[in-house]
């Protein structure tokens, strides 16, 4: 709170009578008005000129198919909805008698919105209206939650979408998102005379041409420049990914190596961001031959790609390597939806007989177990699949902006209305930041597979029922697999949750470690040692729940990636002069370009 002489000094202020504006302060002006309007009148005249050159029965599938909640009847507690009626009475006249100067016992509602980060500036307090303001709509918001949990009628998942639906809602109607309720938002369009306003509609402009939320100035990025720049060449190409080899940075190197397989959904550098965040480069620097496995981004010519065809790719990829390097069997890395294909590759080698060709298998954030699979399960109803249907109709893909929407709704209050009051209203520059450049290079998904990825695992959990799933005509079992495992789990993690990670520890039969990490889907992977940041816990009795594995786990600071390379020597530690077939190209397969390689760069 602002002492009395700031108090004093702002109800002077409030008092003194406004400034008449100067000749040159009302021309300025007039120059922003004049010029916010010709950019809202270029950009309109550009959409109706394209919406002429368009076929006339076009239509845009998005905003087609209107959201619905299934029918139901709703019965609420009369107990519990009086209760909720007085705390809002209570909570509402504290609020009230604070804005008004009167003594007012200092509530927990008051110390929550003193945390909050979208009022973290002093005018949120200092000033009584906006004081008002913010703790009236933390008040109101708190109890629409609470509403949720007062319906009765409803079954679990109805009631999370509308929790889910709820908090959306009002993370979008934050006073913090609008102008006028916004006091950094006034104060910084006084201060600069209403260009910081202008800015922000440039911004905004920007962002509807390209159809896309910026979070980051991607001027100051280029793939293969000053990110994804580990040393290596791409030694094979398909229809559906390039294989790169990375190479060696010490003078012996483990006899067996590792193959990294990305996520499809997201572009494979958030492995090799920088050298001091690279994932990639650090295991190159551990003495392992290292493999990354580059996807392709969908295009009309991968209409027919489904389930099969990545966990076939993942098994090509794996001879690929053995061959280059003439050895028989690799490890095996699988981060989220990859991990996700790994299980199913590990069970297919099973079935064969063949689980020999891999030596160990490690999941970041990968789930295989589907029935506690978070807010992403929201997403998944009849209204979303058809709305999926009519974005990738046409194309036989998804674009990949949906998923980042998606993905962007899942932390909202994080992920886009922060930048809408940053980027918009207070129009101020684009952070150069990495990580979210590379959160904003989406790839496109191809729809049959995208369908049946959604359906046979997060909609009918088919993945861990033996025979559920068949690949390549052969029916696959988890509970078969055997092979040595490490499960990384992030513990703030709202993609894969953790409680949904665990499950993989009910359906592999082998030798299995799990570690809980610090952070969540993203930070909670990328997390180099000599950051120093976050920590992880590993519980070395075999428990059965997630719960009673935090209750006996152990916890160490910082990154949880030397735990994991001391893991990978318990599996083989014998090695090989890094020479030959060790250096990229040398060996059975030739280099083809440099890293990061060409389907990266695709857009």
């Amino acid at each position: 709170m602002a002492d009395p002489d700031t108090k004093h000094k702002q109800a002077e202020a409030a008092e003194a009578p406004l400034p008449m504006p100067s000749l040159e302060d009302m021309q300025h002006w007039t120059w922003v008005m004049g010029r916010a309007q010709q950019l809202m009148l270029e950009h309109l005249a550009g959409r109706m000129g394209e919406a002429i050159e368009a076929a006339p029965d076009a239509e845009a599938a998005a905003g087609k198919v209107a959201a619905s909640w299934p029918g139901m009847t709703i019965f609420a507690d009369p107990a519990k909805l009086m209760r909720m009626q007085t705390e809002l009475w209570t909570e509402g006249l504290s609020i009230w008698q604070r804005a008004l100067g009167a003594p007012a016992e200092r509530t927990a509602l008051a110390e929550k919105a003193d945390r909050d980060r979208r009022f973290a500036a002093p005018a949120w307090q200092d000033n009584p209206l906006y004081d008002t303001i913010r703790q009236t709509y933390l008040l109101v918001s708190e109890r629409m939650l609470g509403s949720v949990d007062a319906i009765e009628g409803v079954d679990a998942d109805t009631r999370e979408k509308l929790r889910f639906g709820t908090r959306a809602f009002l993370d979008a109607m934050s006073p913090s998102n609008f102008a006028l309720t916004n006091p950094e938002v006034v104060e910084k369009a006084i201060e600069t005379k209403g260009e910081s306003l202008l800015h922000g509609l440039e911004h905004l402009l920007q962002d509807l041409e390209k159809g896309q939320l910026s979070h980051v100035d991607r001027s100051a990025f280029e793939v293969g420049t000053n990110i994804a720049t580990t040393p290596g060449k791409v030694i094979r190409q398909t229809e559906l990914y390039q294989l790169i080899q990375y190479a060696p940075a010490t003078e012996q190197v483990l006899a067996v190596p590792l193959i990294v397989f990305p996520p499809w959904i997201n572009r494979f550098y958030i492995l090799d961001l920088n050298p001091k965040k690279s994932f990639i480069r650090w295991a190159v620097e551990q003495g392992l031959t290292v493999f990354v496995v580059s996807w392709k981004s969908a295009d009309a010519s991968m209409t027919e790609i489904g389930l099969d065809d990545y966990v076939l790719a993942e098994l090509d990829a794996i001879d690929a390597v053995r061959e280059a390097l003439g050895v028989e069997a690799v490890h095996a890395i699988g981060y989220c939806v990859a991990g996700t294909m790994l299980a199913a590759t590990l069970a297919l080698l099973e079935a064969r007989g063949e689980a020999d060709k891999v030596a160990s298998a490690t999941f970041f954030t990968a789930q295989v177990d589907f029935s506690e699979a978070g807010d992403l399960k929201l997403f998944v109803g009849d209204e979303q699949m058809e709305l999926i249907r009519q974005l990738s109709v046409d194309k036989g893909y998804l674009d990949g902006r949906y998923m980042a929407a998606t993905f962007n709704l899942l932390r909202g209050r994080d992920l886009i209305w922060n930048y809408v009051t940053h980027n918009y209203l207070l129009g101020e520059d684009y952070p150069q930041f990495d990580l979210l450049f590379w959160n904003g290079d989406t790839t496109n998904l191809p729809a049959k597979w995208h369908r049946a990825y959604l359906t046979q695992l997060y909609r009918e959990n088919r993945l861990v029922q033996p025979g559920g799933v068949t690949i390549d005509g052969v029916p696959i079992d988890l509970r078969k697999v055997k092979t040595p495992t490490y499960v990384q789990a992030g513990r703030e993690d709202h993609i894969a949750p953790p409680q949904s990670v665990w499950k993989i520890t009910h359906h592999f039969s082998g030798p299995l470690r799990f570690v809980l990490a610090g952070s969540g889907h993203i930070a909670g992977v990328v997390n180099p040692p000599e950051a120093g940041k976050y920590q992880y816990w590993v519980n070395e009795t075999k428990v059965d729940t997630l719960e009673q594995f935090v209750a006996g786990a152990t916890e160490t600071k910082g990154s949880w990636w030397p735990d994991w390379s001391l893991w990978l020597r318990t599996i083989s530690d014998e090695e090989v002069p890094a020479k030959g077939a060790r250096v990229p190209g040398k060996g059975r397969l030739k280099a083809i370009e440099d890293a990061p390689g060409s389907y990266v760069k695709a857009r």
